[in-house]
């Protein structure tokens, strides 16, 4: 590292404490000098340094000082050792921390998923969390990649337990509804005159360029979603949509989900979307 260190700074975290001093008492020379930088460092970051280059110099003559040991003997260290494990075992014995192991990170993964994850869609919001987690918990976070790994595990089973509830508040008659349009082909001409043979790629369609057939289209689309049964149904999907996003919209009234449409909409998305000459949107009709 590149960063100049304030002293005040450098005594605060990088100066051995008295019962650290006796932890460090038996060893000599570049052991010594390792030892306490894995010490020091792991206390700020709660893990231990990859290499030479994670150390701020001026952390590494600071803590040379008070070990009486030269700085330049840290490159005898060996990072990836026999001795560099056992310190830090050693470490992680008087800390009172453990290393994550699978059941840790399944506990973690759950708690992430209930706790977290439901409130919030942001990942590096999630990640923060879980490393918060881990130190309350005196759990060594795991690698860079197996806490990605548990982070989007969470978030996978926050999605599907939020689903499942959904499904769950449907009538009978709307899931099967449901089921049955979600069954239908995609591809299917216009079908019946009520449109029900194409129904979702019907919905899915863009709505074009603004003219009156377009309007015409917009208007049979909402006809018949409002005809489906599913018009509750389609205002949890889109409090499902605000809680993807990584807003909290599960207890969000119309008008503030409206007013989200308008804010995120573009101008000529919201012309699109809106009853000429009202100002209305079209989308709470869907929804209300």
């Amino acid at each position: 590292m590149d960063r100049s260190i304030e002293l005040d700074e450098l005594v605060e975290k990088w100066t051995l404490l008295d019962d650290e001093q006796e932890l460090v008492a038996g060893k000599r020379g570049t052991t010594r000098l390792g030892f306490v930088l894995l010490l020091k460092f792991y206390l700020q970051h709660g893990q231990f340094p990859r290499g030479r280059s994670a150390l701020p110099d001026d952390a590494v003559r600071f803590v040379a000082e008070q070990v009486k040991v030269p700085a330049s003997e840290l490159g005898l260290y060996e990072w990836a050792g026999r001795t560099n494990r056992y310190h830090q075992a050693q470490i992680r014995e008087f800390l009172g921390f453990r290393e994550c192991s699978v059941q840790d990170a399944e506990k973690l993964t759950a708690w992430l998923a209930g706790e977290v994850c439901e409130d919030e869609r942001r990942r590096d919001r999630v990640r923060e969390q879980f490393l918060i987690r881990c130190r309350d918990q005196r759990i060594e976070p795991p690698t860079s990649g197996r806490v990605d790994r548990v982070v989007r595990s969470a978030l996978h089973q926050a999605e599907v337990a939020m689903t499942s509830r959904i499904a769950a508040r449907l009538s009978s008659s709307t899931a099967e509804r449901l089921r049955s349009l979600v069954a239908a082909p995609e591809d299917a001409g216009d079908g019946g005159e009520d449109g029900e043979d194409s129904v979702l790629a019907l919905v899915k369609s863009d709505p074009g360029n603004v003219s009156l057939e377009s309007m015409l289209t917009e208007i049979r689309k909402l006809r018949v979603v409002r005809g489906s049964g599913f018009r509750r149904a389609c205002l949890r999907m889109w409090r499902l949509g605000c809680w993807r996003s990584g807003v909290p919209g599960r207890r969000w009234s119309r008008r503030r989900i409206c007013a989200l449409i308008r804010r995120r909409c573009s101008w000529r998305c919201w012309r699109r979307c809106s009853v000429p000459g009202s100002g209305r949107l079209l989308t709470p009709w869907l929804i209300c």
